[in-house]
């Protein structure tokens, strides 16, 4: 592994966890933390930002052909199903639920689970018909 791939791996990793704490020391108002999340939301976010340059020096412009739809389509497959789970998880999450709302919930979570792990399957259909 370059020293330039672990960088970029390492800037990630980190910009993305101080990224998240700061947006859940935002979101929590148990917390009571809005403003000093926002500045470590925008610290974790300038964290992030700092992969550009470094991923611009080591990874030349690359000439692109023509659009691949098994990809386009499995990425929408994929924001879809976590789309889905993500409404399953706040019927649950959020509030006092119902009965019917933890079951709804739970439901559309595993619905959106499926889909999401079902991607993969559909793009490898999908590359092996190409050929």
């Amino acid at each position: 592994m370059k020293k330039e791939t672990l960088l970029e791996i390492i800037l990630g990793t980190i910009g993305g966890l101080v990224f998240a704490i700061g947006m859940c020391m935002c979101l929590i108002p148990e917390w009571d933390l809005f403003k000093a999340g926002v500045v470590v939301a925008i610290v974790g976010f300038i964290i992030l930002l700092c992969i550009i340059p470094v991923y611009r020096k080591n990874h030349p412009k690359k000439t692109h052909g023509p659009i691949n739809w098994g990809i386009v389509l499995t990425w929408l497959i994929g924001i879809l199903g976590a789309l889905i789970m993500g409404f399953g998880m706040s019927k649950v999450m959020v509030g006092d639920p119902s009965q019917t709302d933890l079951l709804i919930g739970i439901i559309t979570g595993i619905i959106g689970l499926l889909i999401c792990v079902l991607n993969y399957p559909v793009y490898s259909y999908l590359k092996s018909n190409k050929n």
